[in-house]
C-alpha cells in the first residue's frame, strides 16, 4: 500500500518512519516503524513496526500525549 502521509525521524543510528496508509476497504491506518543497524551484522538493518487502525488511533494518540507529558516534566 502506498502512503498518503509519510514522515521520517532520524535519531542517531535509528530511523523512525511514520506513515498513514489506506487499506483496500478505504479505511486509514497508522504504521510506526523503527529501523536500526543489526547487532549481529553491521551491513544489515532490523525493522520493527506497529500498526494502529483508525478505530484505535484516538486512544493511541491520547496515551502517547500522556507519555510525552511525563517525559517533559
Amino acid at each position: 500500500m502506498d502512503s498518503i502521509f509519510s514522515k521520517t525521524v532520524k535519531s542517531g543510528k535509528t530511523t523512525y518512519f511514520i506513515d498513514v496508509r489506506e487499506a483496500k476497504n478505504k479505511s486509514k491506518y497508522l504504521t510506526i516503524s523503527e529501523s536500526k543497524p543489526s547487532t549481529t551484522d553491521a551491513s544489515k538493518f532490523t525493522r520493527k513496526s506497529i500498526i494502529v487502525f483508525d478505530n484505535s488511533v484516538q486512544k493511541f494518540r491520547d496515551a502517547l500525549e500522556e507519555a510525552i507529558q511525563m517525559i517533559n516534566k
